[in-house]
């Protein structure tokens, strides 16, 4: 599996978290077919677009509503890791097989909790380093995530909710606007207390 066949950015650490449930799924025979394979209907050239499933509409995530998917995506899948005291809660929608056999990552969401993450700028260090940007080359900008702080950059944004508490979207930009990804990241908070 390389960067290109998944149409998105993944880190190392990430790609051998998704690698690794990738072959145990695979292992236990728990990989589905999407409602056109399931149906007998052969896929068009390009990618196969499901239609939402009840996890997709219905969403929540350790504790965040997700209230707003673009249109278009694919299925999702959950993930679960944890990297220097920090975990990670993730869900990944993917598109495919294109004609060559692979998957588009179309929208990640994910929560990070841990110790360290103190405010916007420990979150901004934190993701520095697990992401291996250059700190002096990354262009950041502010933006406001409903009444959160956060910063981004291409198809990704990031804020901080609370101390120890915060959580990031990405988008495939090919596909989907700038629009799109902040309407995403603003649905993703968490669930109102009550």
């Amino acid at each position: 599996m390389t960067r290109s066949s998944l149409g998105s950015r993944i880190v190392p650490s990430t790609r051998r978290i998704v690698i690794g449930s990738a072959v145990v799924l695979a292992s236990l025979g728990a990989w589905t077919t999407t409602p056109a394979a399931a149906s007998g209907i052969e896929p068009r050239s390009g990618s196969v677009v499901a239609p939402p499933s009840t996890e997709q509409r219905a969403c929540t995530l350790d504790g965040f509503v997700i209230e707003h998917l673009p249109d278009g995506i694919g299925t999702s899948t959950d993930f679960e890791y944890e990297w220097e005291d920090v975990s990670f809660h993730s869900r990944v929608w993917e598109t495919g097989p294109d004609p060559e056999g692979a998957y588009k990552v179309d929208l990640t969401v994910k929560t990070l909790r841990g110790g360290k993450l103190t405010d916007l700028e420990a979150l901004k260090a934190f993701l520095v380093e697990y992401e291996e940007k250059d700190p002096d080359t990354w262009e950041l900008r502010a933006v406001k995530v409903g009444p959160y702080d956060g910063l981004a950059a291409g198809n990704e944004v990031f804020y901080f909710v609370t101390p120890g508490l915060a959580a990031e979207v990405s988008l495939d930009r090919e596909r989907f606007s700038e629009q799109d990804l902040l309407d995403t990241a603003t649905g993703f908070h968490p669930e109102p207390a009550g």
